[in-house]
């Protein structure tokens, strides 16, 4: 068990290493000699865990999934109503870009080897079904007006997310991502929200809150 320990512990330090490379240079600038000094490891170390510089990418963008998706889980356990859960999962999303290595690296490698090697599409599918099965409880629930397709809100979402933070980092490093969320909500939730349901919602939009640690 404690070999098992030592190798997962070295494998998730590569992955790590990997990530701050790959964040910072991009998948082409990023060298197996950077990604070494960044992980602290051996060259042997990183070949045991790791086949290529294309596996480790596409295992930083699986680890990134995975974080995401189990904040997403997270929120889902703690949030008193399904729109209540749409935002603060928009809001988790944001808080992971500004503080996980792994979720920044994680979401530039899905764009840059999505456009070269062929489309990295779970991050999105998965995303847009946890919002398309949100939207429809809150269509159920009466907290989303009967006008709205939850299919399509969900695809516009991820969507106008993914280019919001995108235009964030060009612009600031992502310093103002919170603000261009809650612009985002601002504009959004008045056509969609149950009437009763805004004034709780938009309150929750603009906190700066963080929220799972």
């Amino acid at each position: 068990m404690a070999v098992q320990a030592r190798a997962a512990a070295t494998r998730h330090q590569v992955l790590e290493g990997a990530a701050l490379s790959f964040e910072k240079l991009g998948y082409g600038g990023a060298s197996l000699s950077r990604i070494l000094a960044y992980s602290n490891v051996t060259k042997g170390a990183l070949y045991f865990h790791f086949e290529s510089k294309e596996a480790l990418a596409w295992a930083v963008i699986k680890e990134q999934h995975a974080m995401s998706m189990l904040a997403a889980q997270r929120v889902l356990a703690t949030a008193q109503s399904p729109m209540e859960a749409i935002v603060l999962c928009a809001k988790e999303m944001a808080r992971q870009l500004l503080t996980e290595p792994i979720v920044r690296a994680g979401v530039r490698l899905t764009l840059e080897l999505g456009n070269s090697r062929g489309p990295a599409t779970d991050p999105y599918i998965d995303w847009t079904d946890t919002l398309v099965a949100l939207a429809a409880k809150a269509t159920a629930a009466g907290e989303l007006r009967a006008t709205v397709d939850s299919a399509a809100l969900a695809r516009f979402l991820v969507s106008s997310f993914t280019g919001m933070q995108l235009v964030s980092e060009a612009l600031s490093g992502r310093a103002d991502l919170y603000e261009r969320l809650a612009d985002m909500w601002a504009l959004l939730l008045p056509s969609i929200a149950a009437p009763d349901m805004l004034p709780r919602l938009l309150e929750l939009a603009a906190a700066r809150d963080d929220l799972a640690s």
